[in-house]
């Protein structure tokens, strides 16, 4: 089973509008909600490709409802932890004529410190089960860095796997506690290690800095020239065929997702390079975000080409 953790849930909601007018009425031509968060971006890929999937984090009120049940047709199991307060939305307004995105995206609820140590009851509650935990995103407001920093240490005690994705302090003080994976962008990995990481060998000089700090994979995003890996066996680059992308968004999560199926799977390293690379370019060929089509990722995966470098 893989187990993720949304600690900033929300409601996603796009909005296409013909042309968007600041200061006037603009009417919606068309507006999607799906549940939303990185946590949850990871959860719907994973369970696409056929894996046991459940849900934690936080959610409240209607619009926490309204996620769990958004969840029931991809089989993801939720087991929230319940807040009275609304869950958030976040708002995507897609402008036809200029192709120009506007988000808005709301603070949330604040999560009190006996909120928090409800929830780290109910998630050790969850962890035997897991193969995998993969833990993504932002935190609700009266959370700080040191509650990723617990609950991945919760999960290590456990002796079980665990992926951080997260950014700022929330990561820096979450890679303190030894995570197995981690995912940072050039912006943060410059952060980690103070590194101004302008090639891709002062990328892997950096990446092996924090591999050697403690975190057993490191993955970095190329974009369009895929990923570099660093772990025990060496340097890894997955090099992904051209395509039409219609909706990079998420595809990141979309990554995290193959990843876990990979340690869930126990595949080797190669293998789960390939596997995440191929679903999060799947994921990349559909508009709605968390999402791939399995017939994508299966013409897509002999096309990778890993190399060691």
């Amino acid at each position: 089973m893989i187990l993720t953790v949304t600690l900033n849930a929300a409601i996603d909601k796009r909005y296409v509008v013909k042309e968007f007018q600041v200061g006037e009425v603009n009417r919606v031509a068309e507006c999607t909600y799906t549940p939303g968060g990185k946590g949850l971006n990871v959860s719907k890929p994973a369970s696409i490709a056929g894996a046991e999937v459940v849900a934690t984090g936080f959610a409240g009120g209607h619009a926490g409802n309204y996620i769990v049940d958004s969840l029931k047709p991809f089989g993801i199991k939720s087991e929230f932890y319940h807040m009275e307060a609304e869950s958030r939305s976040c708002i995507n307004i897609w402008d036809e004529k200029n192709h120009v995105q506007t988000e808005f995206l709301e603070p949330g609820f604040t999560v009190s410190a006996e909120d928090f140590e409800g929830f780290c009851e109910k998630f050790k509650t969850l962890i035997p089960k897991a193969d995998v935990v993969a833990m993504s995103g932002s935190v609700p407001k009266g959370l700080d860095g040191t509650a990723y920093q617990k609950l991945v240490s919760i999960v290590k005690e456990a002796g079980k796997k665990v992926i951080l994705d997260t950014s700022g302090k929330l990561l820096e003080m979450g890679i303190e506690a030894k995570p197995t994976m981690v995912k940072p962008n050039i912006d943060e990995i410059r952060m980690l290690t103070g590194s101004h990481c302008d090639t891709r060998e002062k990328l892997i000089e950096a990446g092996k800095k924090i591999h050697e700090a403690g975190i057993e994979i490191v993955v970095i995003s190329l974009g369009a020239d895929g990923s570099l890996l660093i772990c025990a066996d060496g340097v890894y680059q997955a090099i992904v065929p051209r395509i039409d992308a219609v909706n990079t968004v998420g595809c990141g999560d979309s990554m995290i997702a193959g990843f876990a199926l990979g340690f869930e799977r126990r595949l080797s390293v190669q293998e789960t390079l390939r596997l995440a690379s191929a679903i999060s370019a799947s994921a990349a060929l559909r508009e709605e975000t968390g999402f791939f089509v399995k017939e994508d990722m299966e013409r897509i995966l002999p096309q990778i080409e890993i190399k060691r470098l």
